[in-house]
């Protein structure tokens, strides 16, 4: 079972804390996150993009003129697809690009995405983030103290003065235990877990 040191906001060592091999010792398996990366961004997706048909656009629906002895080619509307400005042909339009896959696919992608930001030395365990105030400069300070000066993904139950002090951070987000994605771990170089939330991650994600 790996071990990894427990530090305070100060970045000083108060512990050790050990972590269960099915969640923090994963092999690493890039298919598995590469379904639960196209499958976070698809559900992401708006789905609200969409083009005019002719029966969309604005215009008569005259016959232009008649269909025989003109010479021209025969026309029943100026909103036929045709004519510039008419409608559009098979155009996008409207849908739900959210799909679902098994709640297995999605837990061990996770395991094996925190298996590997443990190996690469991207996980700080922090005992806890109780901060004495909301303010962002010295959230900022916290931070650098302990080393985490880059993209920073933050699993805690987040309480008042950590959600305040850390919004206006780009590079710093904020998550519980129960909404942490693959995609957020891949996209934040660095990971800090409180000691709770490291439990609770070890408890959510087992196969027991």
């Amino acid at each position: 079972m790996p071990v990894v040191k427990v530090k305070n906001l100060k970045n000083e060592e108060v512990g050790e804390l050990e972590l269960s091999d099915e969640v923090f010792g994963a092999p690493l398996n890039k298919p598995l996150i590469y379904d639960a990366v196209k499958n976070y961004l698809a559900n992401q997706r708006a789905g609200t993009s969409a083009t005019k048909t002719r029966g969309d656009v604005r215009g008569s629906g005259k016959k232009l003129w008649k269909q025989k002895g003109t010479g021209r080619a025969r026309i029943a509307s100026i909103r036929s697809p045709l004519w510039k400005g008419g409608g559009n042909v098979h155009g996008p339009q409207p849908r739900d690009w959210s799909y679902r896959v098994p709640k297995k696919v999605r837990r061990g992608a996770i395991r094996s995405v925190l298996s590997e930001r443990l190996r690469e030395g991207g996980v700080v365990i922090v005992e806890n983030f109780e901060l004495q105030s909301h303010k962002t400069r010295d959230f900022a300070a916290t931070l650098t103290s302990l080393g985490l000066d880059k993209r920073t993904l933050i699993i805690d139950s987040v309480n008042a003065n950590l959600a305040l002090s850390s919004r206006n951070l780009r590079e710093v987000t904020c998550v519980s235990p129960s909404s942490v994605n693959v995609y957020d771990l891949l996209t934040h170089e660095h990971l800090a877990l409180s000691r709770e939330a490291a439990s609770q991650l070890d408890k959510q994600l087992s196969n027991k």
